[in-house]
């Protein structure tokens, strides 16, 4: 078979591994060098170009449910936690008896495990599940519903993995930890969230003042959703206001600063956390959810 294979940034360094083992297996191997930015983030065209008969996608679990012109093949890559280190929580999650618990793919396999080591503690974990994620318990960046929709029934939240971008999804106003299994460290994040909601205002602000918009829609597969931007434009145009409609695969800050005299500013159709890096683009940037807000009040 012809195969082409897709790692994100963090696993590209062993993709060589991988590789080896499926030209054992008598397979032709390709490699996508392409930015990958999550499981929604499939190189179809690449793959449609090689002619190739299967993508296989390291890293995270399966996020597009619906079928493609091309099979795709999601491969986990889990890293186990030294289950003992959770002993270093406890001290900080001492006054909490209910606790809503979180990780990233990674990790979900050892959940069970986890849940286990608390309650024999005398901690009682509540894990949910959220629209797009395909465990119990698991957060993706664009969807935090996992832990959002059990933490109103809980003390505080606790999330388990290395790096910030997933946990701080979790807009949340209860007390939110998250637990490195690598460094071994436990941080509160909830000045973190709480700049990311001023940064969200100052948006809501910026885009009510706001003449022009040019509303983003990503290629990605997992990402394409031009009815929603038609829709927008159809709703910004009824208001008296300037749209348009940029579309794109991946969208660079600088070839988007390009358009600085053309729109005021960008409604993202694609990933939500755009949005977290809107002062790349030199103006604000809205997801569909601050979006929502915006059109109530115009």
């Amino acid at each position: 078979m012809r195969l082409l294979l897709q790692f994100p940034e963090g696993l590209k360094r062993k993709a060589l591994e991988y590789a080896d083992a499926y030209r054992r297996e008598g397979h032709q191997v390709y490699f996508s060098a392409s930015p990958c930015f999550g499981a929604c983030d499939l190189p179809l065209e690449e793959a449609r170009l090689l002619n190739a008969d299967k993508i296989i996608h390291f890293g995270h679990s399966k996020f597009i449910k619906n079928d493609l012109d091309i099979p795709v093949e999601y491969v986990e890559v889990h890293y186990g936690v030294d289950i003992s280190s959770l002993n270093l929580v406890l001290p900080e999650l001492s006054q909490y008896n209910i606790i809503a618990l979180a990780t990233t793919v990674q990790h979900i396999h050892q959940l069970q495990e986890i849940k286990k080591f608390f309650s024999e503690k005398g901690k009682k974990f509540l894990t949910g599940k959220g629209t797009f994620a395909s465990y119990e318990g698991q957060v993706l960046g664009c969807d935090p519903g996992a832990v959002l929709s059990v933490s109103k029934d809980a003390d505080a939240i606790l999330f388990i993995g290395d790096g910030l971008f997933h946990p701080l999804a979790i807009n949340s106003e209860k007390p939110v930890f998250v637990f490195n299994p690598y460094s071994k460290q436990l941080t509160q994040i909830n000045d973190k969230i709480e700049r990311l909601r001023k940064k969200r205002k100052g948006t809501l602000n910026a885009a009510l003042s706001s003449d022009s918009f040019g509303i983003l829609v990503s290629t990605k597969p997992g990402q394409f959703n031009l009815k929603t931007a038609e829709k927008i434009k159809k709703d910004l145009d009824g208001k008296g206001k300037k749209a348009e409609i940029l579309i794109a695969n991946t969208f660079d800050p600088l070839s988007i600063q390009n358009f600085y005299n053309s729109f005021d500013c960008f409604i993202s159709t694609a990933c939500p956390r755009i949005s977290d890096d809107g002062g790349q683009f030199g103006k604000p940037v809205m997801d569909l959810a601050l979006y929502s807000e915006f059109i109530k009040l115009i």
